[in-house]
């Protein structure tokens, strides 16, 4: 499989061409379960009679568009891969339980993570306000790519930090603990007998040698007489709090970032589940590409990339946000028609090739190289 494509067309015909067992993280924010026109964002026709036949069928209909997708999808993932499944209250229920425990299994599920999006208050109603949305992570095996991210610090953690010398700014913690030991944490140091301290008394949090270390690191700190040394903590030994399910540390898309797409999601919150499920020279692939978020924050955090979209429009977009961020080692990528074949054509539904040409006279999306591109990717 070729990367860094960006391609416009069905991602359910373009799934099918991809070979099994070659992307390493797929993200998808597919339309919700909403009802609301807002999805039908750039106005190409083709989007419209999408997003009236996805519908037509109720939530039935909704769940087997969807899992026919994410079949295909746990097919191309590698045995490491993982998926991020973005979507709300309207269907979450059902999409954890008839799409993604079907297709992954239970054994499959990793995370359900809460995205909190505002902390704007809600009116006078009979309902809590909905501010979040969720976020299911699924593996395809147990051996799957999982890196360590950290979420930043509260400001509350962050006031502790109110002491400053020349290494920067600090606060400082008890190298005295309670609890009385017989081995080296409970001995004597700087003529201090932690077993003297508290009223059961108490013990060092390392050796005696280490804390010499500490001392001659200029890391401990002497309060005035009286009270037992402490330990300096400097802001920047932080890298923050361990991820939790809960995020309410990422805030929706600032003004700076924003494209004029509704439903854009912010760039901290795909370069999060990017770093958490991918490496360096991983493929990143996203089948509702959208505003280009995903595309344009793999290709920044240099992953390989694939993303797929039926609006011209969406296309265009994510391919001027690559050439936004372009520089001279940035690598090389594309912009085409998906490949249809004839006979596929030939006896599709009436209103589903009735969509698909429509789309396809939409507007045809330049390569970066220049040129247009046909509906087989050659130049017209």
């Amino acid at each position: 499989m070729s990367i860094n494509r960006l391609i416009l067309g069905d991602n359910l015909e373009i799934l099918k061409t991809i070979e099994a067992d070659s992307v390493d993280l797929i993200y998808l924010d597919p339309p919700f379960f909403s009802n609301r026109n807002y999805e039908v964002i750039w106005g190409d026709a083709g989007e419209v009679r999408s997003f009236q036949d996805r519908w037509a069928g109720g939530i039935s209909h909704y769940i087997d568009w969807l899992k026919e997708r994410v079949e295909e999808m746990h097919r191309i993932l590698k045995p490491t891969g993982s998926i991020f499944l973005h979507c709300d209250w309207h269907a979450n229920a059902y999409i954890r339980v008839f799409v993604l425990d079907k297709v992954f299994g239970e054994d499959g599920f990793i995370n359900e993570f809460v995205w909190k999006r505002s902390s704007t208050r809600s009116s006078i109603s009979k309902a809590a306000r909905k501010n979040y949305d969720t976020i299911f992570y699924y593996a395809k095996s147990k051996n799957h790519i999982y890196n360590q991210v950290f979420m930043g610090l509260s400001q509350a953690s962050k006031d502790l930090y109110k002491n400053k010398d020349e290494k920067g700014v600090y606060q400082t913690v008890p190298l005295l603990v309670s609890g009385k030991r017989n081995g080296e944490t409970g001995k004597v140091w700087k003529n201090i007998d932690p077993n003297k301290h508290g009223k059961e008394g108490m013990h060092w949090v390392t050796t005696p040698d280490k804390l010499d270390e500490y001392d001659r690191q200029g890391l401990v700190y002497f309060p005035p007489k009286g009270v037992t040394p402490r330990l300096k903590y400097y802001s920047n030994q932080s890298p923050g709090v361990p991820l939790s399910e809960i995020w309410d540390d990422i805030l929706l898309v600032q003004r700076h970032e924003a494209i004029g797409y509704p439903t854009q999601k912010p760039e901290a919150l795909l370069e999060r589940i990017i770093k958490m499920a991918s490496n360096e020279g991983d493929t990143v692939f996203d089948p509702f590409a959208g505003g280009g978020t995903t595309i344009a924050v793999a290709d920044r955090l240099n992953r390989r990339w694939l993303g797929v979209d039926q609006s011209v429009q969406a296309i265009k977009v994510t391919e001027f946000r690559l050439q936004k961020q372009t520089d001279l080692f940035t690598a090389p990528y594309t912009v085409q028609l998906h490949k249809y074949d004839y006979d596929m054509l030939r006896y599709k539904d009436a209103f589903e090739f009735e969509s698909w040409i429509i789309a396809q006279c939409g507007g045809t999306p330049q390569n970066k190289k220049g040129g247009d591109k046909g509906i087989d990717g050659k130049a017209a």
